[in-house]
């Protein structure tokens, strides 16, 4: 088993609450989520995250398979970040940071994902030919969402 790392950023035009709001928020993942996944949250839901919720969802990752996802939010530090966990799903570990910076005219978001895929060398392949390039599509698409819903943070060229 092989764990794997996968980072982005992104940079938006709107203040910690704003941010803190709408990514806390976790019916917004339908939002923020590919409509090929066939995402959908099977449990209660309150107006915010916060550490010790559990959230099930319904998901449908890879080759249109469904199969039920359930996360664990673990740590929230309100308004700079928070940490979901899965608890059951289609990975062997799948650990999300979400952080949020406050930056001259918005907010810098950092995502860190650690994962693995079970099978062992087999899902090691599997990572390597499509669940790594999944990821990096569903965090393509997010980020395409954001950038319309909130456009973009524009910066002065320092030269």
């Amino acid at each position: 088993m092989s764990l794997h790392r996968f980072e982005t950023e992104q940079t938006l035009p709107i203040d910690r609450d704003e941010a803190w709001a709408f990514f806390s928020d976790p019916r917004n993942l339908a939002v923020i989520t590919p409509p090929d996944m066939g995402f959908e949250i099977t449990s209660p839901m309150p107006d915010r995250a916060y550490a010790g919720l559990i959230i099930t969802y319904k998901v449908r990752p890879l080759f249109r398979i469904p199969v039920q996802w359930v996360t664990e939010i673990t740590h929230v530090d309100e308004g700079r970040y928070f940490v979901d966990e899965q608890r059951l799903g289609p990975y062997r570990v799948w650990h999300h940071e979400h952080h949020f910076t406050e930056v001259p005219g918005g907010i810098h978001m950092r995502d860190i994902v650690y994962y693995s895929v079970p099978f062992g060398p087999i899902g090691d392949l599997i990572e390597k030919l499509v669940v790594g390039r999944r990821v990096e599509a569903i965090f393509d698409f997010r980020r395409r969402v954001l950038d319309q819903r909130f456009g973009r943070l524009v910066t002065a060229d320092p030269a």
